[in-house]
């Protein structure tokens, strides 16, 4: 039996107004599939969506999802379905959800899939039931079919941060690690002159330990080393003197 989703209220009434907020240069620029009139604008939104859902300044070639762009150049899926196959891709589990816990995956998808951040506790715990019980696939299927994804951005928009005029853009403050994962990198990261370095080089050291080879004294003769005669030389009996007297 499928739990359904939690009741959750926004913190603020706010969150359900209309924004007042005056245009700048903080206002993010916003990608539609109708305004592009050449491959040139087509490439220009599939790079916004690649930023806005992976949160990378830079793109390697590896995490480019090549069938989807084609399909979307040829109009064959919307800017949703873009969206949806990049959240729902090997790089983005990868760089999100094999690094996280539920209620930090949560949040990065509210920020990057519906360009906000949680409303409370109770909207990410009752997400990350979901993404438990269900699985993260019908996790972010759940967002991007909600009546709040097709009112912000439709099929052919790219999701952007919305209502900007408080915090800087979600990707320069929400870094892609947690505080633990970040822990966890830094503990096992290399540092030099750390005596770590130096117990973990002699716990590699193989010490052999001597072998000892038992010997029986049974059969050992020791010589007989006593004089008979005395010496004919005398030597001094002064301490100071220590050669014989002439």
């Amino acid at each position: 039996m499928t739990i359904p989703l939690l009741e959750y209220t926004p913190s603020s009434r706010n969150h359900r107004v209309p924004g007042y907020e005056v245009p700048g240069e903080d206002t993010p620029y916003i990608y539609r599939l109708e305004d592009c009139t050449d491959n040139t604008d087509l490439e220009a939104m599939i790079w916004a969506a690649y930023r806005q859902v992976f949160s990378e300044h830079v793109i390697l070639r590896s995490s480019r999802q090549s069938d989807l762009e084609s399909q979307l150049k040829n109009r064959s899926i919307t800017v949703r379905d873009f969206v949806r196959g990049l959240a729902k891709s090997d790089t983005f589990r990868k760089l999100v959800l094999e690094t996280n816990s539920n209620y930090r995956v949560v949040e990065l998808c509210l920020k990057r899939l519906l360009g906000r951040a949680p409303y409370n506790e109770d909207e990410k715990r009752a997400w990350s039931i979901k993404i438990a019980t269900e699985g993260f696939d019908r996790f972010a299927d759940a967002l991007l079919d909600s009546e709040e994804y097709s009112t912000a951005f439709g099929d052919n928009t790219v999701p952007y941060q919305r209502r900007r005029y408080k915090d800087r853009p979600f990707n320069l403050v929400t870094p892609r690690y947690g505080d633990y994962w970040r822990d966890r990198l830094e503990s096992e990261r290399y540092k030099w002159g750390d005596v770590k370095n130096f117990l973990e080089m002699a716990r590699s050291i193989k010490v052999t330990p001597k072998q000892m080879t038992p010997v029986s004294t049974r059969n050992i003769q020791i010589p007989d080393m006593s004089r008979d005669s005395k010496p004919d030389t005398y030597v001094s009996v002064s301490p100071t003197a220590s050669f014989p007297v002439r």
